[in-house]
């Protein structure tokens, strides 16, 4: 079991499933996160998609201002993690192109 799995993440993820637009989901964040901690987070999530279409760290960190070590992590999850990332792209690539 993952050392993250505990009560109060699973609470903190049943907020964040509770969260119905985009509008809900900047109310709680910048009340939750730092401004920095959310564009980490999106970067990160940046990054997988651009890696998932081929495009090398050096693009990727001049694109993101990224350092290849934490675009060396995103990668690593892509290849070897939980497939969190895969799921999500997946699903925000059909979204739009519906």
């Amino acid at each position: 079991m993952s050392k993250m799995h505990r009560p109060e993440v699973d609470e903190l993820f049943e907020a964040i499933l509770s969260l119905n637009t985009v509008e809900e989901c900047y109310k709680f964040f910048e009340d939750a996160c730092t401004i920095k901690e959310v564009l980490e987070i999106a970067q990160r999530l940046k990054a997988a998609k651009m890696l998932r279409d081929g495009v090398n760290y050096a693009e990727i960190t001049k694109e993101t201002g990224m350092s290849t070590a934490t675009i060396s992590r995103v990668n690593r999850c892509l290849e070897y993690g939980e497939g969190g990332y895969s799921m999500v792209l997946d699903r925000i690539g059909k979204k739009d192109s519906k």
